[in-house]
Formats: C-alpha cells, sequence, structure tokens
C-alpha cells in the first residue's frame, strides 16, 4: 500500500512538472511572438501592393526599393488593348519617411496569433514619389492617346432628312479624359498596382445624349408633327406658304431643352410679311379718271399687319396640326386686299380740277364739281394722299374756331377733313377754292352728297391728288 501510495503521488508531481513546463513554454512563445513582432510585420501584411510578413522595417524598405525600381504598370484601355508605363518612364522611387516603423510599432502585437489568417493592407503611397513633367509626358505618349487613334464622341442628333427628321445614333468613340486618365495612373501607380483599366476606371469620355433618350426621341416626333402642316397665307392675288421648308428653321428649346418654335424666328418672317404686303403709308401709282398716272404719296388707308398678334397667331395655328388657309392678324386694314389695295372703289378728288369721281365696282357712280380747302390760308389746303373713309353722319354739326355750319352729310376722311354738302353755296367748281375755298373739307353739291353718303362705307379709300 504505501508503495502505491509513492507512485500515486510520483506521477502528480510529473504531471504538475509538465503543465508547469508547457504553460512556460506557452508563455515563452506568446512572448516572444509579443517581442518578435515589435519589429516584424505581422503574417498577411501587404504593403504598397507587396507581402511584408515577417519582415522588419530594414527588409520592408529593400523590398520597396527593389520592386519600386522594377515597377512596371500594365494600362488596359478598350477593346483589350494594354500598353504599360514603368516606374523608370516617370522616376518613381522610394522615400524612406520613418511610416514602415510606425506601421510596424502601432501593429496590435499582442494579439499576433490571431493575424495568421488576416489580410492587412496598407498604403503608404505618399512614401513614393515621381516627377509629375514625366508622368505627364508618360501618359501623352500613350498609343491610345494620340490623335490618329482617337475618335471623339458625338452625342445621338436629330437630322433633317430632307423629307422628315430621325435620330442619328450616338458615337461612342475612344477619346480619353486626359486629366482624369493622369490621376487613375498616377494613383495606380503609388499604390503599387500591377494593372488598371482605364475603362473600368471610366477615364473615356462618353456621348452625354443616346439615342434612346426620351427627351431626343420626344423632340424628334414633335418636330416631325410641326413639320407635316401647310399654312397658306390668302393675300387675294398672291399668297404665301408656310411648310416644311419654312418651319424647319424656326426651331428652338426651352429652359428644360424641349423643342418650341422660336418667337423670334417666327418674327422675323412676320417681320418679312409685313415689308412685303403692308400698304400704308407707301406711296402708290394711280391712274386718274382721265388716264393719267399719279404718285400718290401720304394718308392713312392701308394694309398694316399686327406683327406681335400674327405672331402668336400663326404659332398657334402650326401647334394645332392643322393644315389651313388664313388671313394675317391686322392692326389697320384696307378695302381691298389685292396688289392694287385701293381697288375698283373708291372716291377720287382731283384738286387741281376741283372735281370729285367715286368708283363702285369700277363704274362712277358720282361725278361731280367741288370746293376744297383754299391752299393759300394757313391750315386750310386739303391734304393729299390716300385716306380711308373713318365714318358717316348725317345729319351733323361742323364747328370750327370761327365757324359752326350744320351739313346733312358728313364723311370724314383726314380727321377733321371731310366731304360735305354745302347748302350756303349756290356754285362749285372752277377756281372759286382759291378765293373761296374751305377750312380743308370737300363741298360737294347736295344730291351728289347725298348719293356718296348712300353707296360709301367705312373704311372706302379716298385719293386726294393735285
Amino acid at each position: 500500500m504505501a508503495a502505491n501510495r509513492e507512485r500515486s503521488g510520483a506521477g502528480r508531481t510529473i504531471v504538475i512538472v509538465l503543465v508547469a513546463l508547457l504553460l512556460l513554454l506557452t508563455a515563452g512563445a506568446y512572448g516572444y511572438g509579443v517581442y518578435y513582432f515589435s519589429s516584424h510585420f505581422l503574417p498577411g501584411s501587404m504593403v504598397n501592393g507587396f507581402n511584408c510578413s515577417y519582415m522588419t522595417r530594414e527588409e520592408t524598405e529593400s523590398l520597396l526599393n527593389q520592386r519600386v525600381g522594377a515597377y512596371v504598370l500594365a494600362v488596359e484601355t478598350m477593346k483589350n488593348g494594354q500598353e504599360a508605363i514603368s516606374a523608370k518612364d516617370v522616376d518613381l522611387s522610394y522615400v524612406s519617411t520613418g511610416i514602415v516603423r510606425k506601421l510596424i510599432k502601432d501593429q496590435d502585437r499582442f494579439k499576433w496569433f490571431l493575424a495568421f489568417n488576416q489580410n492587412k493592407n496598407y498604403d503608404i503611397s505618399e512614401s513614393l514619389s515621381y516627377n509629375v513633367e514625366r508622368m505627364e509626358n508618360a501618359v501623352s505618349k500613350l498609343k491610345c492617346m494620340q490623335a490618329e487613334n482617337v475618335v471623339q464622341p458625338v452625342d445621338a442628333q436629330i437630322q433633317d432628312t430632307g423629307d422628315t427628321f430621325e435620330i442619328i445614333p450616338e458615337v461612342v468613340g475612344n477619346a480619353l479624359d486626359t486629366v482624369k486618365t493622369q490621376e487613375v495612373i498616377q494613383a495606380a501607380m503609388l499604390r503599387g498596382k500591377t494593372s488598371v483599366n482605364l475603362e473600368d476606371e471610366s477615364c473615356y469620355r462618353k456621348p452625354s445624349v443616346y439615342r434612346t433618350d426620351e427627351q431626343l426621341i420626344a423632340n424628334c416626333e414633335k418636330m416631325n408633327q410641326l413639320c407635316d402642316i401647310i399654312i397658306t397665307y390668302d393675300f387675294a392675288d398672291r399668297t404665301e406658304t408656310v411648310d416644311r421648308t419654312v418651319i424647319k428653321n424656326w426651331f428652338g428649346f426651352d429652359e428644360n431643352g424641349n423643342v418650341i418654335l422660336d418667337e423670334n424666328l417666327v418674327r422675323q418672317y412676320v417681320s418679312e410679311l409685313g415689308l412685303k404686303y403692308d400698304t400704308m403709308g407707301q406711296t402708290r401709282t394711280f391712274l386718274t379718271y382721265d388716264n393719267r398716272e399719279k404718285e400718290i404719296k401720304g394718308g392713312d388707308y392701308g394694309w398694316v399687319i399686327d406683327q406681335e398678334g400674327e405672331v402668336k397667331a400663326l404659332i398657334e395655328a402650326i401647334e394645332s396640326g392643322v393644315t389651313q388657309v388664313r388671313e394675317p392678324v391686322y392692326l389697320y386694314s384696307g378695302y381691298s386686299r389685292g396688289t392694287n389695295d385701293i381697288g375698283s372703289t373708291y372716291v377720287e378728288i382731283d384738286l387741281t380740277s376741283q372735281r370729285l369721281v367715286f368708283y363702285k365696282n369700277g363704274t362712277p357712280v358720282v361725278d361731280t364739281p367741288i370746293v376744297s380747302g383754299n391752299p393759300d390760308m394757313e391750315g386750310c389746303a386739303t391734304p393729299e394722299g390716300c385716306y380711308a373713309v373713318d365714318a358717316k353722319e348725317s345729319p351733323a354739326v361742323l364747328t370750327g374756331e370761327d365757324y359752326e355750319a350744320n351739313v346733312t352729310f358728313w364723311i370724314p376722311f383726314a380727321g377733321n377733313v371731310g366731304i360735305h354738302d354745302a347748302s350756303w353755296r349756290a356754285e362749285f367748281g372752277g377756281n372759286l377754292y382759291l378765293w373761296e375755298g374751305s377750312h380743308g373739307c370737300v363741298n360737294v353739291p347736295y344730291d351728289a352728297a347725298a348719293s356718296i353718303y348712300q353707296n360709301i362705307e367705312v373704311g372706302m379709300p379716298v385719293v386726294v391728288y393735285e
């Protein structure tokens, strides 16, 4: 029994010793690890892309120097192209700044035994230097940067094919953004990357508008829609046509990029219409009752297009999508719209012969002697020109500074100047106007005044000449 107890005690002692030894070994190993990794990188440590596990500062910096000197960056371009830039090309070099020592010092070396499955990447690109000018030069010399190899991107756009508008697809091209390309290559080299894909890094310039752009499609459709109508202006014996050949030149864009009809371009067209068809104030060649040609100047008779009103009306007509015949919006209207806007219905007053002839549809309905204004009295001469009948009044009282006259028929055409009967006169015509002339009005016999009044309408032209 004593022998058994002795053997049992010896066994426990051995176990205790072994455990103690194991603890000592473990503690020693742990302590050694802590000590070792105070000057070495932990397992799985990558510095600028290089494996520096278990390396000291000196070994790491030596590796960086070695690797940097032999470094080559593969530059992958569009369509599987590949070029290269070396450290030598840009004077890339490693500069010891003490950061490697700091990285080792800052490691959690007390947990070194947990680091065997880690993957720790350190970026110390600030310890690398390069020549800026040589970097720019190296990038600029890449084949993908040469003008003969570059196709610039082109936006998808709307094109006039002659009969319609169509979308021309974009050109993707292969032009690089020079600044971004330099930045991407620079960053890759400083981080020790073995390759960089310029397409993946979005270095290529791209079209800003593609054929699938909804606004582009909508604009194309609208342009075709607006051009698919014909507006015909009716000027009696003449016409003007606004069709695709005209409308296609008026397109503009609003602040949101939507196609519109540019008011300024439409206004230019309407202004040209005015220059061509407005007649008020223009000199007219007039054939008199006795077949003489007279140049008629002045007066307020004629046609004037309301340009602002017509711009809006024309745009509305086009946008309506309805082909139509229309007249422009007029500010002032004449009685006849033909090239000869006086037409065949008018009052003709010959001041020299003191004669008035009223034509209706080409037929003289009144032919009478008159007494016009006294040309020798200031402000009393009957004004020459082509005027429009302003009004009709029967009876009427005519007043002035030194007169008041009752008339049966009053037909003004030039302000306070008009045609009227003159019951106080016994004679008309001849040279009476030179010494017994009116204050500017055209005096006619009662019966003539009655006939004129009965047949005349507001707006009819009155032509006055000497």
